[in-house]
């Protein structure tokens, strides 16, 4: 068995520096010194890197005959002359090892001592690059896929890393070979082992995109303030431009919607909206419930609450489908919005507010209701049982028997008349 062969065989494709290198093949070698001398003191181990072998060399004081007192740093004259006739007394001598004078069983386990820690080095080396690199775009090669991730490759580096099935957006679907564009989320070290998580839902994702189709935000004309994601399905980024001469959100969306296309494709239709960052929350709210025209806001500074008014064409559209506009509305202005219907007197005069059956429908369906703009008996019959079901989650069952007691009242209304 040849350490040298290796050594080279480990050093080839790894990406370790010399010094290092030298270090560990040292370490390793004054370790298979010691077992047997008891002592690596008096022992020069010089490693070349470039031809990839090693020399191994003990130094010990020459002494008259007879006058030898600690064999590990002494030797006597006659044996010193074995090894070069030209030693004198008082001189070191210097005598070359080789590694068949370790035997085949120290070597055997120097061997797979060098291997271990030519690993471990490796993997420190994997985990210290990548975590220098989290926020950045990689483009990988699916591998495997697997039940709970895929297992890609980095297509710069061949590393294996890992896309876990939560991290992936919704329409995601891979194939082996397929490349896929993710962002390093984190490096985690499981049993010793650096595992890369790439991610494809995190709000940095699509913020390096951004950067990569918009110049403006690649040279800092343009900031992103804020972005808030339902991944797959909308986002809002909310952006700002330090130059009165640059619209920032026409700059991100393009020509004909040019720029945001590309990212739209990527993520695979979400629909992005781009609003104009403005410190004045009523402005910003306003912005952020887009397509959505706002009649009015009251804001509560102090509980963080917003109500605003619409038109009641407008209801739906400031909701959006499943909530989603509201929702992430709330998440980009950070305060809780809640809609309303902006009636004219002839319909309120004709209308209940929902909190007018807290005697028959529990508080937690009320606000359940509210919470998707429906404040009042009309606004919620007026929409269907699959569309109240999909808005609320609450059960049919649940809203089946909201639908009777609101309906119910009118019918009496309608009977005294």
């Amino acid at each position: 068995m040849n350490l040298v062969d290796t050594f080279s065989e480990f050093k080839a494709g790894k990406n370790i520096d010399r010094p290092t290198m030298v270090r560990v093949l040292e370490d390793v070698f004054r370790t298979l010194i010691k077992k047997k001398y008891g002592s690596d003191e008096n022992f020069d181990v010089i490693v070349n890197t470039q031809k990839g072998d090693l020399e191994l060399w003990r130094v010990r004081e020459i002494v008259p005959d007879g006058e030898v007192t600690d064999d590990l740093r002494q030797i006597s004259i006659s044996q010193a002359k074995e090894i070069e006739d030209d030693y004198e007394t008082g001189e070191e001598c210097y005598q070359q090892l080789f590694l068949e004078d370790f035997g085949r069983r120290a070597i055997m386990a120097a061997r797979q001592t060098l291997m271990s820690r030519i690993m471990e080095l490796e993997k420190d080396e994997i985990y210290k690059k990548y975590k220098d690199r989290v926020g950045e775009i990689v483009l990988s090669e699916v591998h495997q896929i697997l039940k709970r991730e895929f297992l890609i490759v980095d297509d710069a580096t061949g590393n294996e890393l890992i896309l876990p099935r939560s991290e992936a957006i919704r329409g995601d679907f891979f194939r082996k070979g397929d490349m896929v564009k993710g962002i390093i989320s984190r490096v985690d070290m499981k049993n010793n082992n650096p595992v890369v998580v790439v991610s494809r839902t995190d709000n940095r994702f699509l913020e390096k995109l951004m950067e990569q189709e918009v110049p403006e935000i690649e040279d800092g004309l343009i900031t992103i303030k804020k972005i808030v994601r339902l991944p797959g399905e909308r986002a809002k980024v909310a952006v700002e431009s330090y130059d009165d001469r640059i619209d920032p959100v026409g700059a991100c969306v393009g020509m004909k919607g040019s720029r945001i296309h590309g990212i739209v494709r990527e993520l695979k239709n979400e629909n992005i909206d781009i609003v104009n960052w403005t410190s004045n929350i009523s402005l910003l709210i306003q912005r952020s419930l887009t397509p959505a025209k706002v009649t009015s806001i009251e804001l509560n500074h102090e509980t963080k609450n917003a109500n605003v008014f619409l038109k009641p064409d407008q209801v739906s559209l400031a909701i959006g489908k499943g909530g989603a506009n509201i929702k992430l509305a709330s998440q980009l202005s950070e305060y809780t919005i809640d809609v309303y219907r902006d009636t004219d007197t002839f319909e309120e005069m004709d209308d209940v507010d929902l909190e007018e059956f807290s005697d028959e429908i529990e508080d937690w369906v009320i606000v359940a209701f509210k919470s998707i703009g429906c404040d009042t008996a009309r606004s919620v019959l007026s929409l269907s049982m699959e569309e109240l079901t999909r808005r609320t989650d609450l059960e049919e069952e649940t809203i089946n028997n909201v639908r009777k007691v609101l309906a119910s009242e009118f019918e009496e209304e309608a009977k005294s008349e």
